[in-house]
């Protein structure tokens, strides 16, 4: 199928679906792509880690937070 295609089977939805189908497909446009996110999760690693390496940031172990997060949740 073809983009006219597509464009043409588009205009023959409903209005609520068109403006469904349309704020999907703008929603595409603004999502960063899988490289984007993975290169973000390795610059905030390593900005964690530098972070930690200067003592800018303690360690906090995974027990603490479980334990933090439990009582949150009370």
């Amino acid at each position: 199928m073809n983009l006219e295609q597509i464009e043409q089977e588009a205009l023959h939805l409903s209005q609520s679906e068109r403006a469904t189908l349309a704020q999907k497909l703008l929603l595409s446009l603004d999502s960063p792509s899988g490289e984007e996110v993975e290169h973000e999760w390795i610059r905030e690693a390593l900005n964690r880690a530098k972070e930690l390496d200067e003592g800018i940031v303690q360690p906090v172990s995974a027990e603490e937070v479980r334990k933090k997060a439990q009582a949150l949740l009370r």
